[in-house]
């Protein structure tokens, strides 16, 4: 039986408890409240962690669709890059997924001697840690872009209310 089987087997249950150690990264209260309230209208975050996480082990296991992958993280990464994390704490869930195989499996595959399938399946994982990386840097661009243009418009607005510079879209309606 290949690894990649052994996890499918074990996928609902590998997702759920990866889920859950990503909510232990929150405070103790938040934590209460997402790990037991699992109703997405109730609890839109918390839900959000758990589908994402069943959807990303699946994704992982099959290893076949770069952009759906990247699709999943975005989704994890844009909940954790609008809280208090500083940037290694919001894409830490992908190492936490690490932590839960090695948990789940290394002794057994110890003493099976089958530590090689393991560590080649933890690439997987270091390779969703730097698409994690891109995917949050590449987000984080767009809100500083979006911040620069709002100030850009707020002074441009400021300036054509006192006067100091013409409104292009009257000048243009003159022609």
């Amino acid at each position: 039986m290949t690894f990649e089987s052994e996890l499918a087997e074990r996928k609902d249950e590998l997702s759920e408890k990866w889920a859950e150690l990503i909510l232990r990264t929150y405070p103790k209260e938040t934590q209460k409240i997402w790990v037991r309230q699992k109703d997405r209208f109730q609890n839109p975050v918390g839900a959000a962690i758990f589908e994402a996480t069943r959807a990303l082990v699946d994704l992982i296991i099959e290893w076949q669709d770069a952009e759906k992958i990247a699709e999943e993280l975005d989704r994890l990464i844009r909940i954790r890059s609008v809280q208090d994390f500083t940037p290694s704490q919001a894409i830490s869930f992908v190492f936490l997924l690490k932590k839960l195989l090695r948990d789940e499996f290394f002794k057994p595959m110890q003493a099976e001697d089958r530590l090689g399938d393991l560590l080649r399946f933890e690439a997987r994982v270091d390779n969703l840690a730097m698409m994690s990386f891109d995917i949050y840097s590449k987000g984080r661009e767009e809100i500083y872009r979006m911040r620069v243009d709002e100030v850009k418009r707020s002074q441009s607005n400021l300036l054509r209310k006192a006067g100091m510079i013409a409104d292009v879209t009257a000048d243009s309606s003159a022609d």
